[in-house]
């Protein structure tokens, strides 16, 4: 007999989306297939809500595809449902920021990306790309490189892990197998040849995936893109995850510790150079770099993950391949470290410095904003 067990480390579950109770048919086939007058072109207009991690979109009929975001007219939400706004003054904008190709309806049909403003100009508080864009823009003359690696975990409607045991069962086999592994050791594949696919139909810099430590939860990587690109397309990764996942009556989570201090965590690493660190003898800009962000490591840590950050202290235990929570070091080749240099960049003597602290629910623009002010003269 299965006992319910409740307290299952997911008290602040981030991510989630409603079970498809109706299959896709030919009834579907038959309208999704229709064809559409070369002036009508669906726009889907997607944004961050008051939540900081989960994404929300609607749909706006265009005359034609646009070719820059100057064709994209802007928009606007009720802000009040989506914890952006007071219901006494609930009008918040949408503002375009970048087009992607539509991999559910496909071309000419696009996605837009938008930042969120409220009416009197100033950005929501969960429209944190406003600020990455400026500190980005202010060290443009040093062509600042992104590459970002987005772990989450997939969850069966029940709630538990895909590919686990019902009745709130765990792997038999020990976690190690299933990181980069195959057959038994893996769940949720096919999600993930869906996903990787629509990335790249999309436009985004998407460049590859594997599975993970946990059986039921992979990763997937943008970039190396220049600028603030790489966060773009970390988020429009995130919300083309969530649709795909739809389809299969699956959840994606991207909680830093779902299933408590036993099993492995999940992450988002963010890779990061500038021109001087990938020049010759650019270590010492690596190193310094590195040391910086350690010295300003309790700072950094509020806005390594949703919110303050402080789910993050749950995955950040010095154990998987984690380095603490409280404290920071950086070094060569130790997955153990918070802040990493690959062995290959110590013996080239230059390249780039791998942050492992994010968690998976980060805000990318949060990082990303704080890896450039490091290079601020």
């Amino acid at each position: 007999m299965c006992t319910e067990i409740t307290d299952l480390a997911q008290d602040h579950f981030t991510s989630g989306l409603t079970k498809l109770n109706t299959p896709i048919n030919a009834y579907y086939n038959h309208y999704i297939n229709l064809s559409l007058p070369n002036d009508k072109v669906f726009a889907t207009y997607v944004w961050i809500d008051g939540s900081g991690i989960n994404l929300r979109s609607k749909d706006r009929i265009l005359e034609g595809a646009p070719c820059d975001l100057a064709m994209v007219p802007k928009w606007s939400f009720d802000g009040s449902s989506t914890g952006q706004a007071e219901t006494s003054d609930s009008d918040t904008l949408l503002i375009p920021c970048a087009i992607y190709r539509d991999p559910f309806r496909k071309s000419p049909h696009v996605i837009i990306l938008c930042e969120t403003f409220h009416g009197d100009g100033s950005p929501t508080a969960t429209n944190h790309r406003a600020n990455c864009a400026n500190v980005i823009n202010k060290i443009a003359d040093q062509d600042p490189w992104f590459g970002i690696e987005q772990e989450y975990t997939m969850f069966d409607t029940d709630m538990w892990p895909l590919g686990w045991p019902k009745c709130r069962g765990f792997p038999v086999t020990e976690s190690k197998f299933s990181y980069c592994g195959n057959g038994e050791h893996v769940a949720g594949r096919e999600i993930v040849e869906c996903h990787a696919r629509a990335c790249i139909y999309s436009g985004m810099d998407y460049e590859g995936s594997n599975a993970e430590v946990m059986k039921g939860s992979w990763e997937y990587q943008v970039g190396t893109t220049l600028g603030i690109k790489a966060a773009d397309d970390l988020w429009v990764g995130r919300y083309i995850l969530n649709r795909i996942a739809e389809h299969f009556s699956t959840i994606i989570s991207y909680h830093p510790k779902p299933m408590g201090k036993d099993q492995p965590g999940i992450g988002c690493h963010h890779n990061f150079s500038v021109k001087k660190m990938r020049a010759e003898g650019g270590i010492m800009e690596i190193e310094r770099v590195s040391k910086t962000l350690c010295d300003l490591h309790l700072k950094h840590m509020k806005s390594y993950g949703l919110g303050d950050g402080d789910e993050n202290r749950k995955r950040l235990t010095g154990k998987f391949e984690t380095a603490s929570f409280d404290t920071c070091k950086w070094a060569v080749a130790d997955r153990g470290a918070s802040v990493r240099i690959q062995r290959g960049v110590k013996l080239k003597g230059r390249g780039f410095l791998e942050d492992r602290r994010p968690a998976g629910d980060c805000d990318p623009y949060r990082v990303c904003a704080l890896l450039a002010e490091t290079c601020l003269n």
